[in-house]
């Protein structure tokens, strides 16, 4: 099932993207608080749990808060920052991003390819439900933040438990996906096929998702890891 919603969510982002270029917050570090929730002391703590994470695991983790989200979705921004950024090294695809969006008061858990099996769709979910959140709705952004990725962390190591009673849930979540993509992709197709009569699909030859090299600019990993839309989101 979560193959199939990450192929679903692939191919919506991809429909979407042709006709919207999302701008790209330059990468600073591995927390990229573009928002200004995060005070320099928690900020530097957080810059060096997750270089420690990387010592040891050679995972890739990534802190981004953002003002708004210029009309895309946290999941279509998601996928692509992951992508751009190249977060993850390129031969694992072991990279994630907590991305924060203030505007719309939305967040994602977006997984690379190589840690779906330990942050799985799930458990993202069950994170952002119960340790994210929370948090957020009392306006405490850091200790949400860290939690997040204390849990998150926790997670990619096989340490964390998620709440039981979160398991349907998170199950309908994701039939609810796999039907919304699939009525949003019929019209989305349809609509794109206006005035061209009963033709076969036009598939664009190739598409890029990278703008530029991909590098960072003021320094980082550059590691070249690959997104297939893992991960969840939510909202509070």
């Amino acid at each position: 099932m979560d193959g199939l919603l990450h192929a679903l969510i692939a191919v919506g982002i991809l429909v979407a993207a042709n006709g919207h270029a999302a701008e790209f917050p330059n990468f600073s570090g591995r927390v990229v608080d573009q928002a200004g929730l995060l005070s320099s002391e928690i900020e530097a703590k957080l810059t060096n749990q997750l270089a420690d994470h990387e010592q040891a695991t050679t995972n890739q983790v990534v802190v981004v808060t953002l003002t708004d989200l210029d009309g895309d979705s946290i999941e279509g921004f998601g996928y692509e920052l992951g992508r751009h950024w190249g977060i993850g090294q390129e031969e694992k695809n072991n990279g994630a991003l907590l991305i924060v969006a203030v505007a719309e008061r939305k967040v994602r858990i977006e997984v690379g390819c190589g840690l779906e099996g330990s942050l799985t769709d799930a458990t993202a979910a069950n994170i952002i439900r119960h340790k994210i959140t929370p948090r957020f709705k009392q306006g405490r952004f850091e200790l949400g933040i860290q939690d997040g990725i204390n849990a998150m962390l926790a997670a990619i190591a096989g340490e964390y438990t998620a709440e039981r009673r979160q398991d349907f849930g998170d199950s309908a979540a994701v039939a609810v996906w796999v039907i919304l993509f699939f009525v949003v992709l019929i019209i989305i197709i349809a609509a794109s096929r206006g005035g061209r009569g009963r033709g076969a699909w036009i598939v664009p030859a190739s598409t890029s998702w990278s703008s530029g090299s991909g590098g960072f600019g003021g320094g980082g990993f550059a590691g070249g890891g690959s997104f297939g839309g893992g991960g969840a989101s939510g909202g509070w």
